[in-house]
C-alpha cells in the first residue's frame, strides 16, 4: 500500500482507501448470527398504509444505499422489514438485492428503485429524457434485482441539480416520462409512481406539486427534527390527498454521540420523533451491517417520550453549528463563484457519517462547482449567510479535502 504525505501526516491513495473501507463494511455486514442472536433480534412492531395503495410498510425500512451482502436483506426480511428502497445508481445495491430473490417471497416485500441510470451517484434521467429510457431504466433495474415488476419507482432527487423550479416541474410532470409509467403499468412492471427531493432547490414547492398533480402515489421527503418548517403542510396535503409519504435523512447528519446518553438512543430518538408524525408511512433508513438492524427496530411501534426529546435537544446543541440541513441551500445564491454548496455539504456528510466514501467521492467528482475554488477564497461572500450559523467556508475546505483524495 502506497502512502502519500500531507500536512496531516500520513493518507492512503484513494484506491487502497476505498479497497479497506469496503472490506471492512463487508466484513461487518456478514458477521455470524449466533442461535442467542437471532432469538433476542428486535424485530418490527408496526406496519403502516402507504396511502391508498393498499400497502403497508414496516415503520422502519431498509435503505440499500450500503448493501454489502444478499444476507443483510435476508436478516432483515427475518426481523420483519418489508420495504427495501434501491436505485441503479447506488452501486451494487439492485444486482445483490437479486442475489436474495431466490430466497424471499416476492409478495411478502415491496420492491422500490428509481428512474436512474447505473452509474456512479447522481444518474438522475434528466429533463429531454425519452420515453423508451425510462423504460429502459425500469427493464435494467428489474434484470438486476431479478424480478418481474417493481412496486414503485420514483423519480429521484427532484430540486438537487437544477435552482430552476419551472425547469424541475417540467422533469417531474415530463410527458415522456408518464407515458413510460403508463406502458410499465399495463405490462405489469411496477404498480405505483413516487418521487423523492432532499433539496436544496425548492423541495416543499416541488413536492406539494407532486401531490397536487394526481400522478404520484407517494412522496418522500428529508424529513427530521432539525428543519423543515413547511414541509407538514405538504404532508398533509398528501394525507388528504391519500398520497403516501415516507421520511429519509431522519438522523440529521448521523453525527457520533459524543454525550452522555448510549449511542443507540440518538437514532431510536430520532426515529420515533419522525413517526410520531400521523401523515408519515413510514422511513428508510441506510443499514450497513447487523447491528444496524438490531438497534434502529429498537423503536418500531414505539412511542415519543420525553427522554426521547430531551436525547434530541442534546444532539442539537452539539451539532446544530456542524450540521448542513439537507433541503436548505439558502447560502448558495451568495457565492460568486457558483459552489454547489449544499451537494458538497451532503457528499461529505455521505462520507463523514453515513461510511459511504466511495459513492461520496465519485459524487463529488461528478459536480461542475465543487469546493475547489474555496480553498483560495480570502474574502468569503458566504460568511454570516447561513441562517443556522454555520462556519460554510471552513465547512467547504474540509469537504473538498476530504472527497479529493490523490489518485
Amino acid at each position: 500500500m502506497k502512502l502519500s504525505t500531507s500536512r496531516g501526516g500520513f493518507i492512503m491513495n484513494r484506491r487502497d482507501f476505498l479497497k479497506a473501507a469496503a472490506i471492512a463494511t463487508a466484513t461487518a455486514a456478514a458477521r455470524p448470527l449466533s442461535a442467542e442472536t437471532v432469538q433476542n433480534a428486535p424485530s418490527v412492531k408496526s406496519y403502516r398504509e402507504i396511502g391508498k395503495t393498499g400497502l403497508k410498510m414496516s415503520d422502519i425500512s431498509f435503505g440499500a444505499g450500503k448493501l454489502s451482502a444478499a444476507s443483510m436483506v435476508l436478516r432483515a426480511v427475518d426481523c420483519g422489514i418489508n420495504y427495501f428502497d434501491t436505485s441503479p445508481d447506488y452501486g451494487l445495491s439492485e444486482t445483490t438485492l437479486g442475489e436474495a430473490m431466490g430466497k424471499i417471497r416476492r409478495d411478502k416485500i415491496i420492491l422500490t428503485s428509481k428512474f436512474c441510470k447505473p452509474m456512479p451517484y447522481p444518474g438522475h434521467l434528466p429533463m429531454g429524457t425519452m420515453k423508451k429510457d425510462y423504460i429502459a431504466a425500469v427493464e435494467g433495474s428489474l434484470s438486476r434485482m431479478k424480478t418481474d415488476h417493481l412496486d414503485f419507482v420514483f423519480v429521484h432527487a427532484i430540486g438537487e441539480m437544477n435552482k430552476d423550479i419551472e425547469l424541475e416541474k417540467k422533469r417531474l410532470l415530463s410527458d415522456e416520462m408518464l407515458g413510460a409509467v403508463a406502458e410499465l403499468k399495463q405490462a405489469g412492471k411496477i404498480r405505483f409512481l413516487g418521487t423523492s427531493s432532499h433539496g436544496p432547490n425548492n423541495m416543499e414547492e416541488l413536492l406539494m406539486t407532486a401531490v397536487k398533480s394526481g400522478h404520484f402515489d407517494v412522496i418522500q421527503p428529508s424529513f427530521n427534527f432539525m428543519k423543515f418548517p413547511q414541509l407538514p403542510d405538504v404532508m398533509k396535503e398528501a394525507h388528504k390527498r391519500g398520497v403516501g409519504v415516507i421520511a429519509m435523512k431522519t438522523l440529521a447528519g448521523a453525527k457520533d454521540m459524543k454525550m452522555e446518553a448510549r449511542e443507540e438512543e440518538f437514532p431510536q430518538a430520532a426515529f420515533k420523533w419522525v413517526l410520531k408524525n400521523p401523515e408519515v408511512s413510514g422511513l428508510i433508513i441506510t443499514m450497513k451491517t447487523v447491528s444496524d438492524i438490531e438497534v434502529y427496530l429498537k423503536a418500531s411501534g414505539a412511542e415519543f417520550t420525553s427522554a426521547d426529546q430531551r436525547v434530541l435537544d442534546r444532539y442539537a446543541g452539539l451539532y446544530g453549528k456542524e450540521y448542513c440541513r439537507t433541503g436548505c441551500g439558502e447560502c448558495e445564491v451568495s457565492c460568486p463563484a457558483g459552489v454547489q454548496i449544499a451537494s458538497v455539504m451532503r457528499y461529505h456528510m455521505y462520507f463523514k457519517d453515513y461510511g459511504m466514501e466511495k459513492r461520496a467521492i465519485q459524487s463529488y467528482a461528478s459536480l461542475t462547482r465543487n469546493a475547489a475554488a474555496c480553498t483560495e477564497c480570502d474574502e468569503p461572500a458566504c460568511t454570516g449567510k447561513c441562517p443556522y450559523g454555520l462556519p460554510v467556508k471552513e465547512l467547504l475546505c474540509d469537504a473538498h479535502g476530504s472527497l479529493s483524495l490523490m489518485s
